[in-house]
């Protein structure tokens, strides 16, 4: 892991892999969007709108594992000081809370239908949303926190570990509470759904993560630049002092 701590061998490695991830996660992703909605068979209980679960699950999946990457991220940079790993929870919270809002949404259009009301205060829905507020609230320290003070740099962290409580929260909601929303239908080892329609699912969730990847790597790769330009206008302004 250390390996990477290097800001410019991680410049070199994700300079290659952005472009990567992105164009390979928007291939896999919108083609299996595209066979969902165009070539895959209707329900024959929830009828065509079985279809927005192909954009449904993978943001949901992706909002729950954006927030544990913040929460990896904040652990490594709390414990072992990595010096990427708080700029890797900064970038990984903007894209997480993206996905979180498009799960909601996306979730009020299918409940609609399925259940008469755009929402429901159960334990799934109410834990999503509290997830894209608790990225809300990250984003706020992260930008207002002090980057030259350590202690300050830390309250990010901590918020980002003490968050991540809620995620199995989200993951175990619909077996602990009564719910509207249906349990899990795939689970480890074994699957509730037709291969006709978890082919297409599962496609559709690679090729989000991937996009997900290349999102955080460039947004890493922002800040850092980011960083430089201010160091080195830093170091101007002092040489045009002392001169």
């Amino acid at each position: 892991m250390h390996g990477f701590a290097n800001p410019a061998r991680f410049l070199r490695i994700a300079r290659w892999m952005t472009p990567l991830l992105l164009i390979s996660g928007l291939v896999l992703g919108l083609g299996s969007l595209w066979w969902g909605v165009f070539k895959a068979p209707a329900d024959e209980l929830q009828g065509e709108t079985v279809r927005i679960v192909y954009l449904h699950v993978p943001t949901a999946w992706l909002g729950m594992a954006g927030w544990m990457a913040v929460a990896v991220a904040s652990l490594t940079e709390l414990v072992w000081r990595h010096p990427l790993a708080g700029i890797a929870a900064r970038a990984s919270a903007a894209p997480g809370a993206v996905f979180t809002a498009i799960c909601l949404v996306t979730g009020s259009l299918w409940g609609r239908p399925a259940w008469g009301t755009w929402w429901v205060w159960d334990g799934r829905l109410t834990s999503m949303l509290v997830l894209l507020f608790l990225y809300f609230g990250y984003m706020a320290l992260a930008s207002a926190s002090d980057q030259d003070g350590q202690g300050e740099a830390r309250i990010p962290a901590i918020f980002g570990l003490v968050g991540a409580v809620n995620i199995p929260i989200i993951h175990y909601s619909v077996l602990w509470w009564n719910s509207l929303h249906q349990p899990p239908s795939i689970t480890m080892g074994k699957s509730a759904m037709a291969p006709e329609f978890l082919v297409p699912l599962l496609i559709a969730t690679l090729g989000f993560s991937l996009l997900f990847g290349g999102v955080v790597l460039a947004r890493m790769r922002a800040i850092l630049a980011n960083a430089q330009a201010e160091a080195r206008l830093r170091r101007k302004a002092m040489t045009e002092d002392f001169a």
